[in-house]
């Protein structure tokens, strides 16, 4: 929807001040910034209207408004200006990241807590593969007359084995014929290819090893769901209480309970390459219960066909400017940290001081 320079103006206005102070904004502090042209009535007019076309909200019977999702996601894409990390901002993150952890699990933990602590918000970190986890290779070795161990490596690097009791008589040979098959039918394959017109047809060539190929294709389905699932870390979720719109505890703790691995890892895993950074507003959120919070989260590349997630949640009233420049500056350096060394280090990004509005 096209709105007029006006109304966008006034619109810009009111969500940079209610960001600020949790207030609902009337037309009166509008009208005395020093950039408004407007009087308070032509801003009244035009507030009433942004109320009727879904931007705005009044909360109470006061003239004071509050931006809607609506509204949030308008400035969010057409009026929020980029936000420059000041100097302190850049060297807290980049004495954070200094020392590289030598365990990926443990940087993801420190990294999570120290974008919590920088933004107030709790925040979460997660890892998942880039694409789609296949097979690599099937291995078949024959441990005695009665089991055999079953090898899958998959496409992320990963061997993961089982022992497996034979509930028949089944030859070495037999068992070299089987993994022929699953070499040529199943590899190259995600969990989803295992598809029942595949199942048939290895079995089917599957010869006198034909009984076993349902607990080898459900071992390896378990090993491909379980190397697609996302590590996360979540932490800070008692920050939220500092926030003025958690002051109610009942609400409060609708958000924290909604807080878990569950509910964020039904989150976007994969972002648009072209838009490393995703904002999701009120209703955009996929649990009812974040349905008044918004998420901001980025990506960077671990390297070996991995992904890292930032994310922060927090209150709609949250500065989405200051939050995407201080998450982007993180995934930029966390890239370099754990991009594949053979790639020249990116350039760092130009700092300047952060100003205060007017």
């Amino acid at each position: 929807m096209e709105l007029s320079e006006r109304k966008q103006k006034i619109l810009k206005a009111i969500v940079d001040l209610y960001i600020r102070s949790a207030e609902p904004v009337g037309s009166k502090t509008i009208a005395a910034l020093p950039d408004m042209n407007f009087s308070s009535a032509t801003i009244r007019n035009e507030m009433a209207e942004l109320t009727t076309l879904g931007f705005l909200e009044q909360p109470h019977t006061s003239a004071g408004r509050i931006p809607s999702p609506a509204g949030y996601r308008f400035y969010i894409d057409r009026l929020m200006q980029d936000y420059r990390l000041s100097v302190d901002e850049t060297q807290s993150i980049n004495q954070a990241m200094e020392s590289r952890m030598q365990e990926l699990d443990k940087a993801m933990s420190q990294v999570g807590k120290l974008v919590s602590k920088l933004t107030n918000l709790p925040a979460y970190t997660m890892t998942a593969p880039a694409g789609e986890v296949t097979v690599r290779h099937f291995e078949i070795i024959l441990a005695d007359a009665g089991s055999f161990i079953l090898v899958v490596m998959t496409s992320d690097e990963n061997v993961k084995n089982r022992l497996i009791k034979l509930p028949l008589h089944v030859t070495e040979q037999d068992l070299k014929l089987l993994s022929a098959v699953l070499n040529a039918s199943l590899t190259g394959l995600p969990a989803s290819g295992f598809t029942p017109e595949v199942m048939n047809r290895v079995t089917r060539s599957a010869g006198a090893a034909a009984s076993l190929v349902p607990v080898i294709v459900d071992f390896t389905t378990h090993v491909l769901e379980e190397a697609h699932r996302s590590e996360i870390y979540l932490t800070g979720q008692n920050r939220l209480l500092g926030q003025p719109e958690y002051q109610d505890l009942t609400k409060a703790q609708e958000v924290l309970g909604a807080l878990d691995e569950d509910t964020l890892s039904n989150l976007p895993a994969r972002l648009d390459p072209d838009s490393p950074v995703q904002i999701l507003v009120g209703p955009e959120n996929v649990a009812q219960e974040l349905k008044d919070t918004s998420v901001v989260v980025t990506r960077f590349d671990i390297g070996d066909g991995m992904q890292g997630m930032i994310g922060v949640v927090g209150p709609q009233r949250m500065d989405y400017a200051q939050i995407t420049a201080r998450l982007s500056y993180f995934a930029e350096g966390l890239g370099r940290m754990f991009g594949k060394p053979e790639l020249p280090a990116a350039p760092k990004p130009e700092v300047h001081e952060a100003k205060e509005e007017e």
